[in-house]
């Protein structure tokens, strides 16, 4: 098999929570456009259908939406039900739906502290749960966990945040040595600072827009495309060999 040929996808199944906007739609292109078949997650079915008809229109590769809240366990199950029913079976799970509060401790209440313990980091873990029946059926597998560079290093009033991607990024490790014999890599994908919806409160306020370029040895924020080529390694046999490891695409920041 040529190099190149290990990028691609065909036949394969994905299934990415979170994956009507942002770094989570970028991902969905992407692996639709290696030959995918994508079941993709937001919160309302309405998104969720008019994202799926777009990426396959322009791809040409079957795509579902599926309306889930994913701290839900009832609608995780059958998310994962419903995409084995419509394409036969799971291949890919991209653990990708997440949300930020940014306030010092003190400003924070506790159920936003759950909340986004809850979203990031329960929510993965239950589409975990879900999907590793599916996986080990098949004998092959993939799960990338979107974690964050803030998995690795901490910043300032994001107490909440940072946590929960800490706890992927173990999430990650301890599943791989779980599911290793099964055929099944687990690794997390850790994005730096990309200008996406999720960081509009800092795009939108030039200071710190420029504070956190300053931070960055690249001097800039990510283009959500050049996320899309990172995670399809990590899906594809391109990374056979790659599991319970972390992938940084932070333009630097945590080489400092």
């Amino acid at each position: 098999m040529a190099a190149i040929d290990r990028f691609r996808l065909d036949g394969r199944v994905v299934l990415i929570s979170g994956g009507a906007r942002g770094l989570g739609r970028v991902m969905a292109e992407a692996m639709a456009s290696a030959g995918a078949s994508v079941a993709l997650t937001a919160r309302e079915q309405d998104r969720a259908d008019a994202v799926a008809r777009e990426i396959a229109a322009s791809t040409g590769q079957e795509v579902m939406g599926l309306a889930v809240e994913v701290t839900k366990a009832d609608q995780v199950q059958a998310a994962v039900a419903a995409t084995v029913e419509r394409f036969g079976k799971l291949d890919i799970l991209v653990n990708n739906a997440g949300i930020n509060i940014r306030r010092p401790i003190e400003q924070l209440e506790e159920s936003e502290w759950d909340l986004v313990l809850d979203t990031n980091l329960k929510g993965s873990w239950l589409f975990c749960r879900a999907a590793v029946p599916e996986l080990k059926r098949n004998g092959w597998g993939r799960i990338i966990n979107v974690s964050s560079m803030l998995g690795e290093i901490g910043l300032a009033e994001r107490t909440p945040y940072c946590s929960s991607k800490g706890g992927m990024t173990l999430l990650t490790k301890t599943l791989a040595l779980e599911l290793a014999p099964f055929g099944i890599n687990v690794n997390a994908l850790c994005p730096g600072p990309f200008a996406t919806e999720i960081n509009l409160p800092l795009l939108n306020d030039p200071e710190k827009k420029a504070a956190m370029e300053a931070k960055v040895p690249l001097s800039r924020w990510g283009d959500p495309e050049e996320l899309g080529p990172a995670a399809l390694f990590l899906a594809s046999d391109a990374s056979s060999y790659m599991t319970g490891a972390t992938l940084f695409i932070d333009g630097g920041c945590t080489a400092q």
